[in-house]
């Protein structure tokens, strides 16, 4: 039996695509359960099908990343050094974790934030050392909106490959079911036939 809020999730796509697209990317950013690169490929998927247009999907897209980005960088920089030694913060990053951050940070900043984003489980923490470290808003702004393009490219390309395999699959199969039903209607026409001619 399908599942309540994939039913509701469903239907919230079908209804209002883009609004659902970007909220899924912000909720995500902060840490509920709706992954950002399944709202990517999610992203592509209804582009290939045609349920959102190109253009107004995309930039809907990106602004959400980065908005998403951008408030766990603010979230770093509110609460600062104190969300290292916060317990309730440790499961998202522990001291020694932002220690061996903090390091490369000092270093490469910009290109951790570039790199960092397409890190799995990784992303969200760098995010956060970002402005727990006081990194420029502006610097942070331009290396995440760079790279952020690169994880669409990649994720939402994937879902719009995918949408339009399954259109094509969906095409194939209307196809054959087509032949199929003029064959049986052409071997039923034959069967009748020949029937009758041995009646004859």
């Amino acid at each position: 039996m399908p599942d309540p809020a994939s039913l509701h999730l469903a239907s919230a796509v079908e209804h209002f695509p883009y609004l659902t697209l970007f909220a899924l990317l912000i909720l995500g950013g902060v840490g509920l359960p709706f992954p950002e690169d399944a709202t990517l490929i999610l992203g592509g998927v209804l582009i290939a099908t045609g349920t959102v247009e190109p253009l107004p999907a995309i930039l809907v897209i990106y602004c959400g990343l980065l908005i998403a980005d951008f408030i766990l960088h603010s979230f770093g920089r509110k609460y600062g050094r104190d969300i290292i030694t916060h317990k309730r913060f440790h499961r998202i990053l522990s001291p020694e974790k932002f220690a061996r951050l903090e390091s490369r940070f000092n270093k490469r900043g910009s290109l951790i934030i570039v790199v960092g984003r397409h890190l799995f489980g990784l992303r969200a923490q760098l995010f956060i050392v970002s402005g727990v470290l006081r990194m420029s808003r502006a610097k942070f702004i331009l290396a995440d909106a760079f790279s952020s393009l690169i994880t669409m490219a990649i994720m939402m390309g994937a879902g719009y490959v995918g949408g339009n395999s399954l259109r094509v699959i969906k095409a194939d199969i209307r196809s054959i079911q087509h032949i199929i039903a003029v064959l049986a209607v052409a071997a039923l026409a034959g069967y009748l036939i020949y029937i009758y001619l041995r009646k004859k």
